[in-house]
């Protein structure tokens, strides 16, 4: 008998945001281990310039900074002597997380929304389980934020903000009609007011978000943070099966697609490309990552794989 194909998950339950801390052990999502408190996270911040955390002092090298001369000991010694300070290792992780009704859709193991759900939670709980503090914005139609901390608290408020957005979705009545009412322009214009400079953030949104979003808005969160791209797509958005025939509805609308025509399956090939060619300019114009999720596997496997290529490639 042929086994049966597991069914799509269409919402995400509380359960599965809490089951993914088993899982964060598994993502190369930060750096190693480096000297650590109770009140330090464990990474290094993007932050220009010098670090806040003195360090030593040492002899004067040439190259150093000329405002790092400790005149004290330089004039007690008869040697030119510099203090050495260390980057700032405090980074709050900041994760903005889709969940609108375009995002209700999935013809694999799993929605958009849930997709996005689901990485948001590793994220989440790997950076908690590096001592760093986590918070987030879950938007949609509106914005609910979490300002980050370093406690299980603002992750469970976090994962209560996206489940009942998630569990509120419905199938996309209309669609974006313009750069103004485009979800993620209204989260950056948000995310700028309650980020805080040095922050890594984590941005899950939809593929099709490129068309309509307004670089500029980016700018600054780009240059005074690491930021990580995660546009998550279905398989049936960036190519049709052949040889059947497709209906698709939103709202009163209705169109029937017969993908036969290899000229059809070519256009609509074009459009995805032309989207990750969009996200990839974007990625080179801010220097920030770059991941594409799908809805074909699990994010933990996806997130796996791709950030562990990425180390590979960054230590050659």
């Amino acid at each position: 008998m042929k086994p049966r194909a597991p069914e799509c998950r269409v919402y995400i339950s509380l359960e599965n945001l809490l089951e993914s801390r088993q899982h964060c052990q598994r993502l190369p999502l930060f750096r190693g281990p480096v000297r650590a408190s109770r009140q330090l996270g464990q990474q290094y911040t993007r932050l220009r310039g010098r670090g806040v955390d003195f360090d030593q002092v040492r002899s004067y090298q040439p190259g150093d900074d000329i405002r790092s001369i400790d005149w004290r000991v330089t004039a007690r010694s008869n040697k030119v002597h510099t203090k050495v300070f260390n980057e700032e290792r405090e980074r709050p992780v900041f994760i903005m997380c889709e969940q609108s009704d375009r995002m209700f859709f999935g013809s694999q193991t799993c929605t958009k929304s849930v997709m996005a759900a689901d990485a948001a939670s590793l994220i989440a709980w790997t950076a908690l389980a590096h001592n760093d503090r986590v918070g987030g914005v879950i938007f949609g139609a509106e914005c609910h934020e979490v300002r980050p901390q370093r406690n299980r608290r603002a992750i469970l408020r976090l994962f209560s903000l996206l489940q009942q957005a998630n569990n509120a979705l419905q199938p996309a009545s209309q669609s974006i009609g313009d750069s103004q009412s485009e979800p993620l322009n209204l989260a950056l214009r948000h995310s700028r007011e309650v980020v805080r400079p040095g922050s890594i953030l984590y941005l899950l949104c939809d593929h099709a978000a490129i068309d309509q979003v307004n670089p500029t808005l980016l700018v600054n969160l780009a240059a005074h943070n690491d930021l990580v791209l995660l546009p998550v797509y279905d398989i049936l958005e960036s190519q049709l099966p052949i040889g059947k025939v497709l209906e698709f509805s939103q709202g009163e609308e209705r169109v029937t697609l017969n993908t036969a025509d290899a000229t059809l399956r070519a256009a609509y090939a074009s459009q995805f490309i032309a989207q990750q060619h969009a996200w990839q300019r974007l990625s080179r114009r801010f220097s920030c990552s770059l991941f594409s999720l799908h809805t074909g596997s699990s994010a933990v496997d996806q997130l796996r794989d791709m950030l562990s290529s990425h180390k590979h490639r960054s230590a050659q």
